[in-house]
Order: C-alpha cells, then structure tokens, then sequence
C-alpha cells in the first residue's frame, strides 16, 4: 500500500468483512452446533469461489491490484470474510479430540476452497 487512501479502503473492506464473517459462520454454527466448524468451513470455500471470481474478472478487464476497488475488495472484504485463523484455532481444537476429525476437516478445506477458487475463476470467464 502506498498510501493512507490505499489504507483507508482495505480497512472498510476488512470491517465489512470480519462483521459478514462472524455473523454468517456464527448463524450457521448455531443452527448445525458446534460438533464441526462447518461455519467457518463454508465461509472459508464461498470466499475462496469469490476471489476466483473477482481474479477472473480483474483479470479480463485488465484490473490493476494496487486498484482502489481491489484494495477494498479482495483485500479488505475478502481478506477479512475468509478465516484461515478462526479455521487453524479449530482444527487445533478437534485434535485435541483426536486425530481423525482435524485431518477430515483440513482435506475438505483445502480441496474444498481451491476447488471453489477453480470454479468461481472459470465461471467469470477467466483462462
């Protein structure tokens, strides 16, 4: 960032974010419980299809990444919506259960979340 502006918007975006993150993961925790973090899961695999999303389109309208609308977007919203944090403190939290439920809920994640920025780039068009 080179700027206080640049700044200014990836904190707007990182409010709007971590506020859709926390109330989405927590509504959806709340009405599976809380045996599995699919909250944070599914929060986790939507960002990840909305950065493939918004790379494609950048990328086929030659949308800088220094851009104001970038910097709010994808570094602030999504940066702050996906929850890799929130994801390794639970996985920490299963395997102190055991091991099976941690080593399920990383593979779902990560195959689950590169898949969806596979899908959401080839859905906007992109190469």
């Amino acid at each position: 960032m080179e700027s206080l502006t640049d700044a200014f918007w990836v904190a707007l975006g990182a409010a709007i974010g971590g506020a859709a993150r926390a109330y989405l993961s927590g509504l959806i925790g709340r009405h599976f419980g809380d045996g599995f973090p699919i909250g944070t899961l599914l929060v986790n695999v939507s960002g990840a299809l909305a950065i493939g999303l918004a790379s494609a389109y950048a990328r086929r309208h030659a949308f800088p990444a220094d851009s104001a609308a970038w910097l709010f977007s994808v570094t602030g919203v999504l940066g702050s919506y996906t929850t890799v944090s929130s994801f390794s403190l639970q996985t920490v939290a299963l395997a102190q259960r055991g091991v099976r439920r941690p080593l399920f809920y990383i593979t779902l994640s990560v195959i689950a979340c590169i898949a969806a920025v596979a899908i959401g780039y080839a859905l906007a068009g992109g190469a």
